[in-house]
């Protein structure tokens, strides 16, 4: 329960994000995430503090809807869909717990969100006129059931779309060029690919379909009470957007669909206010007029506006895979990574690089160089010298090539480690990240708990590495931004928004001779 007095930002978050950002005479910001398992709000007030939390999870809230992990897996094994009304009811049924539970929703000064990027949604016509004329006595899934052309969203999960990725590069002069117009190669995921190959199964549907969303922007338009634009960072995940000019690209969207761009509608900056919240959350739940929405984005780029990355700054996500976020201001796009306009700032980019051979394989090679144990492991770091005498390992959970010539099981250790951080390093560079003064590496996941690993990730990158806690970091990002729109216009920076936010902490600094 939030105390009456206090705003408060609220951020919502969905297997499609959303962020709902709340505020009062003190204010709460609302942020409301849509994930590919769940649906999570968050609110905090101006000081930054988490006032409020909860969520939804769609497998057990919402049996009837027979979601395994959220999704809907087609016998092909490669169609993965989500039913769009489960998550209009999992929003329903988030906002009556908050009720119930006596949160003010006339605090919320803002509210923004995330959703899981390249999901789509598909409007039927005549909806625009139904979320215009809502009816606060119903719920909204009764209100919007007809609303919809396509009633299973294709989500990112999705891997059925290889002829019309193939059809997309040879359009525009092939992969790298499509690179260097949208940040990314063609990939199957991808907003554009599905939207072509929507249009070509099911002609019918697409016919009858009068506005086509993402997953944020879908999550915004039901808080807006009418179609909200597209924001710049979500825009970059969809192999449409020319990063360069932040406009549909028309080569990208003639490959695509006819007259797509009034389907797309005009892409937005991600600090827009979108405008006021609609009658109907108003007259339900009890929202001042007042309340303001926030362009709503994707989660990955929400990640980076809540971990608070810095131009100069990388954050680097040690797990199963390991993740690169970089703040980056002059983008070279490659064939591999991802290049996104930044979240809150879009005159900037932001890039991201995901590397699957993570955390499994440093525990295969501590599993036959160390006997098992993360001591030991550590110990042959402590053990041997920066630079490992010139020894540098690439490791594959799938060995492509033999190893002739085995080495010592300490000099294996760190060839592994710094095989693997060279490496980020070297795609991170190859995008256009530099490092520069102040540059610092922000470190989570289940590794980033071992010193002697952050000590040759340091050495690698010569910059300190600080910890940081990421549960909440799309949730958090989606708020403070809902906070910064606010004022965005008036140019107050995002950083001085966010400047009350806890610190990370200093694990450690790199070597001395850590650069040469």
């Amino acid at each position: 329960m939030v105390s009456h007095g206090v705003s408060c930002y609220l951020l919502l978050s969905l297997v499609v994000s959303c962020c709902l950002m709340v505020s009062l005479n003190v204010s709460w910001c609302l942020l409301v995430s849509v994930f590919s398992v769940q649906l999570k709000v968050l609110a905090i007030d101006e000081h930054l503090n988490v006032v409020h939390q909860d969520n939804v999870q769609f497998d057990s809230a919402l049996p009837e809807f027979r979601t395994q992990g959220g999704v809907h897996l087609h016998p092909d094994r490669l169609t993965v869909t989500s039913p769009v009304l489960m998550w209009v009811k999992a929003l329903d049924l988030l906002l009556d717990k908050m009720k119930r539970v006596g949160f003010d929703f006339s605090h919320v000064q803002a509210l923004s969100g995330s959703g899981q990027q390249h999901g789509s949604v598909y409007w039927r016509r005549g909806a625009s006129r139904t979320l215009q004329d809502l009816d606060p006595d119903q719920d909204l899934h009764h209100l919007l059931k007809s609303s919809f052309s396509v009633l299973d969203s294709p989500v990112w999960m999705d891997s059925s779309t290889r002829t019309q990725c193939l059809h997309l590069q040879d359009t525009v002069g092939g992969a790298l060029r499509l690179a260097q117009i949208t940040g990314s190669t063609a990939y199957e995921r991808f907003t554009g690919n599905q939207i072509a190959k929507m249009r070509q199964s099911r002609g019918v549907e697409f016919e009858d379909t009068e506005r086509i969303s993402l997953v944020s922007s879908f999550a915004a338009s039901l808080f807006l009470g009418g179609y909200a634009a597209i924001d710049y960072s979500d825009g970059s995940g969809m192999n449409l957007l020319d990063i360069s000019t932040r406009t549909w690209s028309e080569i990208c969207l003639q490959a695509t669909a006819p007259h797509l761009d009034l389907l797309l509608g005009l892409p937005r900056p991600p600090t827009s206010v979108l405008g006021p919240v609609s009658a109907y959350f108003i007259h339900r739940y009890g929202f001042s007029e007042s309340c303001s929405v926030v362009a709503f984005t994707g989660d990955n780029p929400a990640s980076l506006a809540g971990m608070r990355l810095q131009p100069g700054d990388i954050a680097v996500s040690l797990g199963t895979s390991d993740t690169v976020f970089l703040w980056i201001q002059q983008p070279r796009p490659a064939l591999q990574g991802h290049v996104f306009c930044n979240p809150v700032d879009w005159r900037q980019y932001m890039a991201l690089l995901c590397f699957k051979n993570g955390s499994l394989t440093r525990e295969r090679i501590r599993n036959e160089c160390a006997g098992g144990s993360w001591e030991v492991f550590s110990a042959a770091l402590r053990e041997t010298p920066l630079g490992n005498d010139g020894n540098i390992g690439f490791y594959f959970d799938t060995m492509e090539i033999t190893c002739l010539n085995k080495p010592e099981t300490k000099v294996e250790v760190r060839a592994l480690v710094e095989g693997q951080f060279l490496s980020r390093r070297l795609h991170a560079e190859r995008l256009g990240y530099n490092i520069v003064p102040g540059t610092r590496v922000l470190a989570t996941g289940g590794a980033s708990s071992n010193r002697d690993i952050l000590q040759v990730l340091s050495d690698v990158f010569n910059a300190p590495v600080f910890t940081i806690d990421l549960n909440n970091s799309a949730c958090l990002g989606s708020a403070y931004r809902a906070m910064h729109g606010l004022v965005a216009d008036s140019g107050v920076s995002f950083f001085d928004v966010v400047k009350k936010a806890a610190d990370p902490q200093l694990v450690v600094n790199p070597h001395p001779e850590a650069a040469q």
